[in-house]
């Protein structure tokens, strides 16, 4: 059977890559795969709990705790970190669906449908549950609600997912370009 051009093309670009002291990653290895795999969910998650720190301290003037005092910061890092979970469970979903680990840096209509609903649904059920279910913090009269769930939470989750995996998208291709482009130092 006859290599394709991309084939050829790819093997032989592989074949040249490896420097000093920069090994390539070969895909095909178990190993290699487990690898890529963690720096994509540790790459993530960390721009995620980045991004959404912000939000969650510019909402946090939105609720009130129990018993009537501010939201505390310490809270607010919490929440980034729980969102930055929720991200990597957005993440998971659209690469099965997918059935490719980089399906969100060319997510296309389907891929950010499954963002769009994936955050819809979690930014709603994350607000009940803190809310109604199991109660930690309330409202307070700046909160717009639709269906008694507030709406800048939901906003958060639809909106901030695509922008960190944008981001990640962004920076994974940088540093490619920037890998490719290295002289060769051997």
């Amino acid at each position: 059977m006859a290599q394709t051009d991309f084939t050829k093309e790819r093997g032989a670009r592989q074949a040249s890559v490896p420097r000093e002291g920069c090994e390539q990653m070969d895909f095909r290895t178990p190993r290699s795969k487990i690898a890529a795999v963690a720096r994509r969910l540790a790459v993530l998650f960390v721009v995620s709990v980045l991004i959404n720190y912000p939000w969650e301290r510019a909402q946090a003037t939105l609720y009130v705790m129990l018993d009537g005092s501010s939201i505390p910061r310490w809270l607010c890092v919490m929440a980034s970190l729980v969102d930055g979970l929720l991200v990597l469970l957005l993440y998971t979903v659209g690469a099965r669906i997918f059935a490719r680990p980089t399906w969100f840096e060319q997510p296309g209509v389907r891929g950010y449908a499954v963002m769009l609903a994936g955050g819809l649904v979690i930014g709603t059920s994350v607000e009940w549950m803190t809310i109604y279910a199991a109660p930690q913090w309330t409202y307070t009269s700046r909160m717009p609600l639709l269906l008694g769930i507030g709406l800048v939470p939901i906003a958060q989750m639809l909106v901030l997912p695509p922008l960190v995996f944008r981001i990640v998208t962004a920076w994974n291709r940088r540093a490619a370009a920037a890998y490719t482009s290295a002289p060769d130092t051997r």
